[in-house]
């Protein structure tokens, strides 16, 4: 379920407003979206809720954001993704690349 919400970012119109610098708070809400599928607890959807909104993950979200959902060729032009390098999470899944700290 992680990966499929994942691509819906993705392939969303939110992922023409992102910079490369929030690719790795995404990631970090990717895995909250994972660990609360896994082991559903109140203190981890409390966390994606307050993480989500820095990414207009949400109708609410994007307004409080002042960020617009065009429609039809506007869409289009406006949706260009971050450029994605082999030094980011890109396609893979970002738990690879990340480790505990002891």
């Amino acid at each position: 379920m992680t990966l499929e919400v994942w691509r819906e970012w993705w392939e969303s119109e939110m992922a023409g407003e992102w910079l490369q610098t929030d690719i790795a708070g995404l990631g970090l809400v990717a895995i909250l979206y994972d660990d609360f599928y896994r082991r559903p607890n109140v203190d981890t959807l409390k966390e994606i809720r307050l993480q989500r909104q820095c990414f207009g993950l949400t109708p609410i979200d994007r307004s409080r954001l002042q960020w617009e959902i065009f429609k039809g060729e506007e869409s289009e032009r406006k949706r260009t993704r971050p450029e994605r390098t082999t030094s980011r999470v890109g396609k893979q899944d970002p738990r690879r690349i990340l480790t505990a700290v002891k």
